[in-house]
């Protein structure tokens, strides 16, 4: 494939994926599968929650399963305790609650460092979701959406930093991890004013959610087998926090809902790793180097295999570092996984029903439309599809030969600007 992209200078010979080690190709070096598996990929075994408890065999696999269903209802039923909690702090005044946030940008900024201080764009968006159904508005709720998508991408280059110490596994790894950033930046930088200027991720994404839900036309409560299942947790929470004034017992309510999302993803996270990361990695194997279609796919099939972007990207990037694949091969990969961690938002708004199923269905369509929004057009055009990896690969190279460009781009990016440009935009 000739798109125009270079590759990073100082390059060992590329090493190529292939399941038929009879047809190597003239200058590379020819990897089988067992081979990567063996040598390339070399790790401790994954250890579960439930490894020092149950004895290996079907009865261990059971009991994951289960605790993964039940993880999974813990989390829909949590965003429905936010989205109750946000009614009763906000007393149905969510609009001048977040008065402060009416600026995109400052939004923007909350999701990014919302989501890089949990290392979870799941967490955020699911938040998120559970807000827009408490009455948080869709302009304020679309930019912060947009937010989780940079922030999650600390987590890739907090993995590459690993490699610090071998400069040419670093800047190939560093390189890797970075062009999730630039393609993220590049994304909202494009997407962001056109949604102010025209709103089409909020017109799509309503006409989609009105669609899906049956709002105006379908009674959704009525066939609400989700909603129902859920409601005990709800009501259990909303009893215990019901003897304390306005606005405390919603603020708990909202901190409750919050915390259980944390410890459900994290432990669905841990319990997926171990059930199912071989099967990611024979995805990632057998469909990276294949051509960008195939590795977008692999990319949003392995995310939403394992529910973690975090844990797809640190499968690639030592990948990425080892130079078992080549930066042009791993970029269709992470546009993958910014597609397939749409999938924990959509699942969280299951929980809801009614009005608040249209609004909160509406976020969770809303990151899924940007990520395929942002993948047609920026991948789609050349002289687009090539600024992410010039940036990466620049970036790479200098922070290779002087690590503080590093520290400076994950401190600026990540910290730094997302909390001056809050505060500026606060302030004036």
């Amino acid at each position: 494939m000739t798109d125009g992209i270079g590759e990073m200078s100082h390059q060992q010979p590329e090493r190529i994926v292939t399941s038929d080690p009879e047809t190597p190709v003239a200058g590379t070096t020819v990897l089988t599968a067992g081979e990567i598996s063996a040598d390339t990929v070399a790790e401790s075994p994954l250890r579960g929650p439930f490894d020092s408890l149950i004895a290996e065999g079907r009865a261990r696999s059971v009991v994951n399963w289960l605790s993964v269903v039940v993880s999974v209802y813990v989390l829909i039923s949590a965003v429905g305790v936010i989205g109750a909690g946000f009614k009763a702090a906000t007393g149905g005044q969510a609009e001048a609650l977040f008065g402060f946030a009416s600026n995109p940008i400052v939004a923007l900024m909350v999701g990014v460092l919302a989501t890089a201080a949990t290392q979870s764009s799941s967490t955020t968006t699911s938040i998120t979701v559970g807000l827009a159904a408490g009455g948080l508005p869709l302009e304020i709720a679309i930019p912060i959406i947009m937010g989780a998508n940079i922030g999650t991408t600390l987590t890739n280059t907090l993995v590459s930093v690993g490699m610090i110490r071998n400069k040419d596994d670093f800047r190939r790894a560093f390189a890797a991890a970075t062009v999730h950033d630039f393609f993220n930046l590049l994304a909202v930088l494009i997407l962001l004013p056109l949604e102010i200027a025209t709103g089409f991720l909020e017109r799509v994404s309503g006409w989609l959610a009105g669609a899906l839900t049956g709002v105006g036309g379908v009674d959704t409560d009525s066939v609400d087998v989700v909603g129902a299942a859920t409601a005990p947790l709800e009501s259990l929470v909303g009893s215990l926090t019901e003897p304390l004034a306005a606005p405390w017992g919603g603020l708990v309510m909202i901190a409750v809902g919050v915390a259980l999302i944390l410890l459900s993803i994290t432990f669905i996270g841990k319990v997926l790793k171990v059930l199912m990361v071989g099967q990611a990695k024979r995805v990632l194997h057998g469909a990276i180097g294949r051509g960008p279609i195939s590795g977008i796919a692999s990319g949003a099939v392995v995310t939403a295999i394992v529910q973690s972007s975090s844990t797809a990207t640190s499968l690639m990037i030592p990948l990425a570092g080892s130079g078992t694949f080549t930066l042009r091969q791993i970029y269709p990969f992470t546009l993958g996984s910014n597609i397939g961690t749409t999938a924990t938002a959509l699942l969280a708004a299951l929980g809801l029903s009614g009005v608040d199923a249209a609004l909160g269905l509406q976020v969770a369509l809303v990151h899924l439309l940007f990520n395929l929004t942002a993948t047609a057009v920026i991948f789609g055009i050349p002289f687009l599809r090539a600024i992410p990896i010039k940036g990466a690969t620049w970036l790479a190279g200098r922070s290779a030969e002087n690590k503080s460009f590093a520290a400076v781009w994950v401190l600026g990016v990540f910290v730094v600007v997302p909390g001056l440009l809050i505060a500026a935009t606060t302030i004036f």
